[in-house]
């Protein structure tokens, strides 16, 4: 398996990903080549411990003896070290790692926001599902008016008049009414009839498409504010305080690249407790991250399974091929839309893998090296 050269330092935090799952796989093989460098320092220093146990067994006098616990001590302390080190080499590729997927993320997070935001307005849905849009119909309506009994017509209110059903239905019966020939009804009829079909059948799943793209971009608000506050909660322990929208907008990941310099300083300089804490202070973040990925691959997984329905939806219009010189631009645009919606899940917006053996990489540093 191909596996990359180590590279956990902050500059990466400028270099841009296509994908987390690309970052995921970095970490993976930085953390293999951390520990595989950490086993043979610490081999070399079990086959010293090794040697000086066989040679306290031969030594005869009390100096030698000496000599050699004193050793056997400093090569235990250097082994700790090591194992220290390892440990805290292997939370800084993590943690930094965490960080590029937050950032990457986030980048996702605001293009699904643009993405809903630019989705079919309610006022363009009611173009397309309401025949009284339509200026074919609205030429009806006037020769209607025009032709009608205006001793038996009663004029619709402005909110009945709004209404589709209500509206073709006085449509109809007006023309039924009216003073046109029976050849001229049927030409007219005939230069709508598409338009009717149309909006009487889809009226009611252009509505739905419009209330559930709503949803899901009330949906992807929610996302986008616990990612800006597990940002916050992540950065936190070394020192940084400014928002990742505000982060994001000034650049300002040169100043996280010394916070996390100078907190790693500190992690090695402490001692005790304040190290072990400054150490959990780094790992906790991570727990966070992955419940985080798990609410954005859930959400994108939904978003997913809601674009499908809506093609579904668009697709079931089964006089479509009848009428398609006359069905509306909005209506075959929206169809583009939701087929690019589609490929977008499935590539740009798609779910980060974290399952199994990545999960226990993440959480734990572990790989299959070990």
């Amino acid at each position: 398996m191909f596996c990359c050269l180590m590279t956990a330092n902050v500059s990466a935090l400028y270099h841009k990903a296509p994908h987390p799952n690309q970052i995921l796989d970095e970490m993976t093989c930085e953390i293999d080549a951390v520990n595989k460098r950490y086993v043979l320092l610490l081999n070399h220093k079990y086959l010293e411990k090794a040697t000086i146990n066989r040679e306290l067994k031969t030594a005869i006098t009390f100096e030698q003896k000496v000599d050699l616990l004193i050793r056997k001590d400093q090569i235990q302390e250097e082994i700790k070290l090591l194992q220290f080190e390892n440990a805290n080499d292997i939370s800084k590729i993590r943690y930094l790692k965490g960080l590029q997927i937050i950032k990457i993320l986030y980048e996702k997070v605001l293009s699904l926001d643009h993405h809903f935001a630019s989705v079919r307005t309610l006022n363009e849905i009611n173009k397309i599902s309401n025949p009284n849009q339509y200026p074919e119909y609205g030429k009806l309506r006037e020769i209607l008016n025009a032709k009608r009994d205006k001793k038996f017509a009663v004029d619709l209110t402005s909110m009945l008049g709004g209404n589709t059903v209500v509206s073709v239905v006085q449509t109809l019966t007006n023309m039924i009414g009216s003073s046109l020939t029976r050849e001229e009804k049927e030409n007219e009829i005939k230069n709508v009839e598409c338009i009717l079909d149309f909006t009487l059948r889809m009226q009611n799943d252009l509505n739905n498409i419009y209330f559930e793209t709503a949803f899901l971009q009330s949906g992807n608000d929610k996302i986008k504010e616990d990612i800006e506050l597990l940002f916050k909660d992540y950065t936190k322990p070394i020192g940084y305080s400014s928002t990742l929208e505000v982060c994001r907008t000034n650049d300002d990941w040169e100043t996280i690249n010394q916070k996390i310099e100078e907190y790693l300083t500190k992690v090695k300089t402490s001692t005790g407790t304040a190290q072990y804490k400054m150490q959990v202070n780094m790992e906790f973040p991570i727990d966070r991250l992955l419940q985080f990925i798990t609410q954005y691959n859930n959400f994108i997984d939904q978003g997913e399974k809601f674009y499908e329905k809506f093609k579904i939806i668009l697709d079931s219009y089964e006089n479509e091929k009848q009428c398609e010189t006359q069905l509306p631009q909005e209506y075959k645009k929206l169809k583009s839309d939701i087929d690019i919606a589609i490929q977008k899940f499935n590539t740009a917006y798609k779910p980060v893998e974290v399952n199994g053996t990545k999960m226990k990489e993440i959480l734990y540093g572990l790989n299959e090296f070990e």
